[in-house]
């Protein structure tokens, strides 16, 4: 196999000169750059992009931490990024939180991604102080997707969780339900998420614009997940007079209480409604009305967003009303899919 150095002895310079020639670095003459390419051509030499991209002080390589990668949302979301990463020549280092605080601690300590990484994409990962300072000595260029967390002059990409929910409930305060249920996220949970703090606030206050008054017996908390939404329902059955409605903080928690409510003898929509967030990719076929947000889409724009700076952008180019303020957030759109799953209370 061909070196390096084959072709500096070739042409007769160092293997540095034959590294910025084959870069195209304006520090090398444009003779010395015809020997060097000359000489890499007759003997076949293929410049490798790793080793470019390291002589050139870049890894080539973004991270993205994703608190757990099985869950739909995070999945597709970095799917997404690395579509877009591969096509500009990037590869993605994924750091799965697996949920827990220790791990977290380690991936965003400043030795464990010095010099690893070109940028940092953070995936609603909550911050500590300490993350920030951390971050900060990093001096690296990053971006979050649905983070409740602000790091200075990182852009963000996000929904309006409060006005997903508040919508969500106002859905079934139209079709006339007024005793309706909310099932949302574990604030006992390592990562201490924020999504589920927006969506409950929503929630309540779509709750008292109606003039109701939000009923503590009817918010469970549980986790983000299928088997978190059975449970929380069942809570909610056992605590007797059920919920004529159900707003599940997303869809897997959605399925989740409807498993619940067939397995309990109550059918959906009859007896009980029931809506999600998400559009997971199961809602159409499970007939589930939801708030369709598009995860896909977020990862797109936030690793273009990322890309702007690696490209040499001053600020991403990518539009967007927060892109003039450096941290302001992506807002992106969402909207309401009814579908089975919901419909008007039974008159008892």
């Amino acid at each position: 196999m061909t070196r390096i150095d084959d072709v500096a002895r070739l042409a007769g310079v160092s293997t540095a000169t034959v590294s910025r020639a084959l870069r195209g670095l304006p520090t090398v003459s444009a003779a010395t750059r015809r020997r060097v390419l000359a000489a890499a051509e007759q003997l076949d030499y293929a410049v490798s992009p790793s080793a470019s991209r390291l002589a050139g002080g870049r890894t080539g390589t973004v991270a993205v931490v994703v608190p757990r990668i099985t869950r739909w949302f995070f999945g597709t979301v970095v799917e997404a990024v690395e579509d877009v990463l591969q096509q500009a020549g990037y590869d993605l280092l994924l750091y799965n939180l697996g949920g827990r605080e220790q791990v977290r601690q380690r991936v965003l300590g400043t030795a464990n991604l010095h010099k690893r990484v070109d940028a940092v994409m953070l995936v609603a990962t909550p911050l500590r102080p300490a993350d920030l300072t951390a971050l900060t000595k990093l001096r690296l260029p990053g971006v979050t997707i649905s983070s409740g967390t602000v790091v200075p002059d990182w852009p963000c990409v996000r929904i309006d969780d409060v006005g997903v929910a508040r919508t969500a409930t106002r859905h079934l305060l139209d079709l006339g339900h007024r005793r309706i249920a909310h099932i949302s996220g574990d604030p006992h949970d390592e990562l201490a998420y924020t999504t589920h703090l927006d969506r409950r606030r929503g929630y309540r206050e779509a709750l008292r614009d109606a003039g109701i008054d939000p009923d503590p017996g009817l918010d469970v908390e549980s986790q983000f997940t299928i088997s978190g939404g059975t449970r929380a329902t069942e809570e909610l059955l056992r605590r007797g007079d059920p919920p004529t409605a159900i707003f599940a903080a997303c869809d897997e928690m959605a399925m989740g209480a409807m498993t619940a409510l067939r397995d309990a003898g109550l059918r959906v929509p009859q007896d009980v409604s029931v809506i999600g967030v998400d559009d997971h990719d199961l809602a159409g076929v499970l007939g589930l009305s939801t708030i369709a947000q598009s995860a896909a889409e977020q990862g797109r724009l936030a690793a273009r967003i990322l890309l702007d700076p690696l490209h040499g952008g001053a600020r991403p180019s990518s539009g967007g009303p927060c892109l003039d303020t450096p941290g302001a957030p992506v807002i992106l759109p969402t909207r309401l899919i009814v579908r089975e799953s919901t419909a008007a209370p039974r008159a008892h």
